[in-house]
C-alpha cells in the first residue's frame, strides 16, 4: 500500500501539526517539493517528525510583519489560515550538520489556532476537513480546461525562450499538471497563496492561466517581444 493510501479522510491525519513558515513557498496535494533545512528549530522539527508520523505543514507568513522579521531565528511572524501537510519521503544529513528532505503534499488545512509549545518550532491546531477531497486524486480533473493551460504555458515558454518536456507534459494527468505548474511557478507570496487556497482544481487552473497572461500583457506592455 502507498502511504498515500494511509490517508482516506480527515480523521487519518493528526489536529497537531508541526509547521513551516515559509514565504513564497506552494506545496500542494500529491507533488513534492525539496527543502534545505539547516536552522536549529527547523532541525529540530524534521527530528520530531521522523521520529512520528512524518508530517509538516508547509505555511506561509502572512503580512508585513514576516518580511520584517526575515532573517531573525527567534521571530514569530503571523501565518496564513490555510497551509497543506506534506510527508517527509526522503532525506539525507549532510557533513555540515544540514538535513535535505522532500515533502509530499497530502493534504491541505485550516489553522483552528496556533498551540502554546515548550518545542523551538511552532505547532497548530490543523482542521482537515474543509479539503477532505484533497485526500481523492484527480478530484475535479475532468472540468480542468486543459487545452487553454497548455496555450499560455507555450506562449509564457516561448517568451522567455524556455524548453519543456511536451511529450512529458503532454502524457501527464490534469491535476498533475495544474499542481505542479502552480508549484513552480514564478509568481509572488501573495499569488502562491491565492492559489493554494482555490476552491477546486478548476478554479486553481483559471487562476494560473490569468497570472501567465496578465505576465505576458504585461511585458508586451513594457516593449518585450515574442522570441
Amino acid at each position: 500500500m502507498s502511504f498515500i493510501d494511509r490517508y482516506r479522510s480527515p480523521a487519518d491525519l493528526p489536529e497537531r501539526l508541526p509547521v513551516f513558515p515559509l514565504a513564497g513557498v506552494l506545496l500542494l496535494p500529491r507533488t513534492q517539493i525539496p527543502l534545505n533545512i539547516f536552522e536549529p528549530r527547523y532541525l529540530a522539527m524534521v527530528d520530531a517528525a521522523l521520529a512520528g508520523d512524518r508530517l509538516i505543514g508547509m505555511i506561509q507568513p502572512d503580512g508585513l510583519e514576516a518580511m520584517a522579521a526575515q532573517g531573525d531565528p527567534a521571530a514569530k511572524p503571523a501565518i496564513h489560515k490555510v497551509g497543506c501537510a506534506g510527508r517527509i519521503t526522503s532525506f539525507s544529513e549532510t557533513e555540515d550538520g544540514r538535513i535535505l528532505i522532500t515533502l509530499t503534499g497530502i493534504c491541505r488545512f485550516k489553522v483552528k489556532e496556533e498551540l502554546d509549545t515548550i518545542t523551538p518550532f511552532r505547532q497548530v491546531h490543523a482542521d482537515f476537513s474543509p479539503y477532505a477531497d484533497d485526500l481523492s486524486a484527480d478530484t475535479g480533473a475532468d472540468k480542468v480546461d486543459r487545452e487553454r493551460l497548455l496555450d499560455v504555458l507555450k506562449r509564457y515558454l516561448t517568451r522567455y525562450d524556455l524548453r519543456a518536456d511536451w511529450q512529458a507534459i503532454k502524457n501527464s494527468g490534469s491535476e498533475t499538471l495544474v499542481n505542479s505548474l502552480s508549484v513552480i511557478s514564478p509568481y509572488g507570496p501573495a499569488e502562491k497563496q491565492a492559489l493554494l487556497e482555490a476552491k477546486t482544481l478548476e478554479d486553481r487552473n483559471q487562476m494560473l492561466i490569468a497570472l501567465t497572461e496578465m505576465a505576458l500583457a504585461g511585458d508586451s506592455e513594457d516593449g518585450t517581444n515574442l522570441q
